[in-house]
């Protein structure tokens, strides 16, 4: 069996759900709505289900024409058609700073969503006003794996990382005034959190962030299994 459709503009990675576990997810930004259409169409071909990330409005209505089973989310800016029923057992839960950040904060939960896990959101909990973080402390530790997204100075995620026994993966956002650099100071403070053990991806990557959780989840099931 061929491991990929070469397309001539683009050769369409088919064999990638066997070697990883989910199939290719398709980046939208840079790419026609030609384009994608036809990488959607191999994909769900092979597989019955396809991600684009990172999709303008603009785009998102020409391909819901053509694909109408397709679900598009403005603020995540994914288009997601199929997907698995919930597969693994446990928990992400995304946490989000501030209302300015949900657009990282959705990517991250509705990618998670797709890949087969159980999504817990908690929203506007940023160390500005810490009780509304302290309010949900028992959920918080309940959580299989925790994704948090933070701006300005990126302190959350050293915050939430003192307080649970769980993975912590941190995302830095774009968000912020002017010496926070289009997110590098969050980037950097993340970085060098004095919570051990957390993990930090790219400024937005909120899709990056579910996919490392997705896995984690997915290396715990296989345990589960194995027993």
């Amino acid at each position: 069996m061929k491991e990929f459709e070469d397309l001539d503009f683009c050769k369409v990675d088919i064999d990638r759900e066997k070697r990883t576990g989910y199939p290719e997810v398709i980046y939208g930004e840079g790419k026609s709505v030609e384009n994608i259409s036809q990488i959607m169409g191999k994909l769900i071909d092979h597989h019955g289900k396809v991600m684009v990330t990172r999709l303008s409005q603009e785009k998102a209505d020409l391909l819901t024409k053509e694909y109408p089973l397709a679900a598009y989310d403005a603020t995540s800016r994914i288009l997601s058609y199929g997907g698995p029923e919930r597969r693994y057992a446990g928990e992400v839960m995304v946490l989000c700073a501030g209302t300015s950040d949900l657009f990282v904060g959705e990517e991250a939960a509705l990618t998670a969503e797709w890949m087969g896990c159980s999504v817990k959101r908690v929203y506007d909990v940023g160390v500005a006003g810490i009780d509304r973080l302290l309010a949900h402390r028992e959920e918080i530790t309940k959580a299989s794996v925790l994704i948090v997204v933070a701006g300005m100075e990126g302190a959350l995620p050293s915050v939430v990382g003192g307080m649970v026994r769980r993975p912590v993966i941190a995302v830095p956002t774009s968000v912020g005034y002017g010496a926070h650099l289009e997110g590098l100071t969050p980037l950097l403070s993340m970085l060098t959190s004095c919570a051990s053990g957390m993990s930090v991806v790219n400024i937005d990557n909120g899709f990056g962030a579910a996919y490392q959780a997705s896995l984690i989840l997915q290396l715990a099931s296989e345990g589960e299994k194995d027993e």
